[in-house]
């Protein structure tokens, strides 16, 4: 599938923070309140694009960030390896190896969020990462705009075993986040698979010990994800691993329950 078939339906425009650090193409469709859905590697992929086709039907206005890799481009090993590398060069703009610091980045995501509320409206927009990204919901949290954060297979920090239980947030931005969440009886949810290496036990422990039970964690069993000879290990909840042709499965209930916790906490 190509950028033209899969992005089709949406509008592109380039969006500047307003401290001027950084321009990046945002794709945009529907009608409703704002979630931005920040995809995964390697890139706004088409399904990741299937993911927020289906938030927009729901009554919610997508926005999709291109951060790296190019819009619409199928998943390949080499496009996936050639992207990871060369986000490890701009890593000014990713935090992929330290435990207690956000990335860069989430500025500019915090401040397309200020402005998808100014737009769309309703309660507060929705903020939806995916593994390498994952961890960038929470942090957008220290804006008041966002209200509904979805952590999906959160990846980051990278790492050896010192880094297993560590999450990308300040811990200044944690405390801000659970201040939030008890004021205004907010909550986040976490998605994984067991035995993924890339999202530890301990990174979902180190979550549900700072967030208490603010923190909903869906956690899935292996063998109910779709199966993928690019990848070795079931990974991605929302995308390549869900079965979509089992509309009573665990992955495909999974998404249904991000999508109407979206929609549930954006609403007016």
């Amino acid at each position: 599938m190509t950028d033209k078939a899969s992005l089709k339906p949406y509008e592109r425009f380039d969006y500047t923070d307003p401290a001027g650090r950084w321009t990046r193409p945002v794709y945009r469709r529907g009608a409703g309140p704002a979630v931005i859905i920040i995809h995964e590697m390697p890139g706004l992929h088409p399904l990741v694009v299937r993911f927020a086709d289906r938030v927009a039907a729901a009554g919610m206005t997508v926005y999709c960030p291109v951060l790296f890799g190019q819009a619409g481009r199928e998943i390949s090993g080499g496009y996936a390896l050639g992207v990871m590398l060369g986000a490890i060069c701009i890593r000014r703009e990713f935090n992929m190896w330290s435990t207690g610091k956000s990335s860069p980045i989430v500025d500019w995501l915090r401040a397309l969020a200020r402005q998808a509320h100014a737009d769309c409206g309703g309660a507060g927009v929705g903020a939806v990462g995916m593994c390498f990204t994952g961890g960038f919901a929470l942090a957008m949290m220290t804006d008041p705009a966002v209200v509904a954060p979805v952590l999906s297979q959160p990846s980051l920090p990278l790492g050896g075993a010192g880094r297993k239980g560590g999450i990308d947030i300040a811990p200044a931005e944690m405390a801000c986040v659970k201040q939030r969440l008890a004021d205004e009886n907010l909550s986040v949810l976490g998605l994984r698979f067991h035995d993924d290496d890339f999202v530890p036990d301990a990174r979902f422990e180190a979550y549900k010990d700072a967030l208490g039970d603010r923190f909903e964690a869906i956690e899935l069993d292996p063998k109910d994800a779709r199966r993928d000879k690019r990848m070795r290990q079931p990974h991605s909840v929302l995308t390549v691993h869900l079965k979509d042709d089992d509309p009573a499965g665990p992955t495909k209930q999974a998404e249904q329950k991000v999508i109407a916790f979206l929609k549930a906490r954006t609403a007016p």
